[in-house]
C-alpha cells in the first residue's frame, strides 16, 4: 500500500512581544484549519513540496520568510485506511504585515497565538507540532 505523503511550513510571525501562527481553513471537506501544506509530487523532495505549497496556498515565497533549518516535525496518521506522513518545517515571516494571498483551496486564514491556534486545529498531533514550535522558539530566546 502506497503511503500518502505531504509537506508544509508552520509559519509564524512576531507581533510586538507575541508569536502568532498562520492557519488556513480549507474550502473542502470539514473545513479544517492547518498550516499551508500539500501532497508531494513525483520527483519532488519534501522540502520542495513545502516551499511550493506555501507559495501556492498562501502566496508566500522564499523572499517572505526564513526557514528554521534545525526544526522539522513529522506527523503520522491514517487517512481512509492509508498511512500518511506529513513533514513540517518552521518558518518566520520576515515582514509581519506581509499579505496572505489564498488559493481556491482555502476560504479563510488567521494569525493566532499558540493557545488559540491549538484550539482551532483540534487535532492532537498538530497541536503537539505547534507546541513544539513554540517551545523551540522560547528556548532560542533564552
Amino acid at each position: 500500500m502506497a503511503e500518502l505523503r505531504a509537506a508544509g511550513l508552520i509559519i509564524f510571525r512576531r507581533m510586538a512581544a507575541e508569536i502568532e501562527y498562520l492557519l488556513m481553513q480549507t474550502s473542502y471537506g470539514i473545513h479544517h484549519w492547518t498550516p499551508p501544506k500539500g501532497h508531494v509530487d513525483p520527483g519532488e523532495s519534501d522540502r520542495e513540496t513545502a516551499l511550493r505549497e506555501t507559495h501556492e496556498e498562501a502566496g508566500l515565497g522564499t523572499e517572505h520568510f526564513k526557514v528554521i533549518e534545525d526544526f522539522k516535525h513529522e506527523l503520522r496518521y491514517s487517512v481512509n485506511g492509508k498511512p500518511k506522513t506529513v513533514i513540517y518545517w518552521m518558518a518566520e515571516l520576515l515582514e509581519p504585515k506581509t499579505p496572505i494571498t489564498m488559493s481556491n483551496e482555502h476560504q479563510d486564514y488567521k494569525w493566532l497565538p499558540l493557545s488559540e491556534a491549538c484550539e482551532l486545529v483540534g487535532y492532537p498531533d498538530l497541536i503537539k507540532a505547534l507546541k513544539e514550535c513554540d517551545k523551540y522558539l522560547k528556548q532560542q530566546e533564552q
